[in-house]
């Protein structure tokens, strides 16, 4: 059996209706107050009946908790506004992006020759100077490369003049010039140069 909903509707008796107000009024209450305890949370309940007597109910000062909740409700629909233009803009900007990127694939395709079939002749003529404009700079960045390797090394090579230079300077005054040059006659005639047999003391010899 399937059981409808329950309607509710206004109690039309006077009394009744004073009676369920306070039994759900202290319920209610007491059900803020469990919640505080229990759950450690912040609660605050404000009741006015039907002549405008007001019941309240809080966990702690009243004021500060009604302050923090219409600061919360106004950061809150603020945030999400705020989120929702970030998110549009966001759009805006993938879209954007998106055909930037292909925009830039497709000059690429025909930098590198691909899909010229559907080109105009001025969409050719302007590819055409494109490249030459690009092969300049390369050629220029090639050349400015050289250059500054033929400089690096001339400043390598005085570098390196200097210190043969001090090198030199440190040496002792005798060893600064040059060794003379022997032939290889001369140096043979001293190998030579004694080739007398002598059989006794060298002292012997002289007399």
């Amino acid at each position: 059996m399937v059981r409808g909903k329950i309607q509710m509707k206004r109690i039309e008796n006077t009394t009744s209706r004073q009676v369920t107000f306070s039994k759900r009024r202290n319920g209610l209450l007491k059900k803020a107050f469990e919640l505080s305890v229990l759950c450690e949370a912040e609660v605050a309940v404000i009741v006015f009946s039907q002549k405008g007597r007001l019941y309240e109910f809080s966990s702690s000062d009243i004021q500060e908790v009604i302050g923090r909740y219409f600061n919360q409700a106004r950061g809150g629909q603020g945030n999400y506004i705020a989120v929702e233009q970030y998110m549009l803009q966001l759009k805006r900007g993938s879209a954007s992006m998106a055909k930037q990127i292909e925009l830039l694939d497709a000059s690429q395709r025909k930098l590198l020759g691909h899909g010229l079939s559907s080109c105009t002749s001025e969409e050719l003529q302007e590819t055409e100077s494109q490249l030459v404009r690009s092969l300049s700079l390369i050629r220029g960045k090639k050349a400015q490369l050289w250059t500054d390797e033929i400089e690096h090394l001339k400043e390598k090579e005085r570098l390196l003049l200097e210190e043969n230079a001090r090198l030199i300077e440190k040496l002792p005054s005798q060893e600064k010039g040059i060794a003379p040059y022997r032939s290889k006659s001369s140096q043979a005639s001293d190998i030579d140069a004694e080739t007398e047999l002598f059989i006794g003391l060298r002292e012997m010899r002289c007399s």
